[in-house]
């Protein structure tokens, strides 16, 4: 393989991972006096946050209303452009593993435990399976396509011997392909939006959810 074409291979990997999951943006879940920082200057402009280092859900709604009062896109996640009008200066960088993100999707995803299933649901009013594993990740700022088989399409595959929390577990169910997708929570269960129960959790070696499983993706 020539220079170029490694060049070429290698920067197109790094654009792929950073469009599934980039750490370089404060976000719910996050703790510490960087945290405590960027609160405390939404304080100083009004914004109804506490300056406790936890960045919880008030704080990514105080960033939003920031966002949207100087024109951008109102995410609630703290990357360089707002931490830069906010404070005036550079963001450090965030060091943040994939650990740190496998424990917040699984503790994210067992919120839900109950909710009913929803063809088309996107929301904790209802999901179905691939509304609810999407809006798990986006909760972690990990943002996937839609549905099911484009879901297939991401990250990299892992074997079943290779699985770890947070990794994302398809099968084939009312048509060919991946029509049906969990998240894997160790130990041979995974979570999902099932259509006869609602979020749950299930065996993947159980007789049904075994003989459908066709395979696993890592996204983090």
């Amino acid at each position: 393989m020539n220079k170029i074409v490694r060049i070429f291979l290698m920067c197109l990997v790094c654009v792929c991972s950073f469009s599934v999951v980039s750490a370089s943006a404060f976000r719910v879940g996050d703790q510490g006096s960087e945290v405590a920082e960027i609160q405390g200057e939404l304080s100083n402009l009004g914004y109804d946050v506490s300056a406790d280092g936890d960045f919880g859900p008030a704080t990514a709604e105080a960033v939003k209303a920031f966002q949207e009062s100087i024109g951008l896109e109102a995410d609630g996640l703290v990357g360089e452009t707002t931490y830069s009008a906010l404070l005036g200066k550079s963001m450090p960088e965030i060091s943040r593993g994939s650990n740190y993100i496998s424990r917040r999707i699984v503790q994210t995803s067992m919120e839900y435990i109950g909710v009913p299933y929803v063809f088309g649901g996107t929301t904790p009013s209802g999901f179905d399976c691939s509304g609810y594993v999407r809006y798990v990740f986006a909760n972690a700022g990990i943002y996937l396509p839609r549905m099911a088989d484009e879901q297939y399409e991401m990250g990299m595959p892992v074997s079943t011997d290779e699985l770890v929390a947070g990794d994302l577990v398809f099968f084939t169910t009312y048509t060919y392909g991946a029509s049906h997708v969990g998240i894997y929570l160790g130990d041979g269960n995974f979570i999902n939006a099932s259509s006869s129960r609602g979020v749950a959790i299930d065996s993947l070696y159980s007789s049904y959810w075994g003989s459908c499983y066709i395979g696993a993706r890592r996204v983090i």
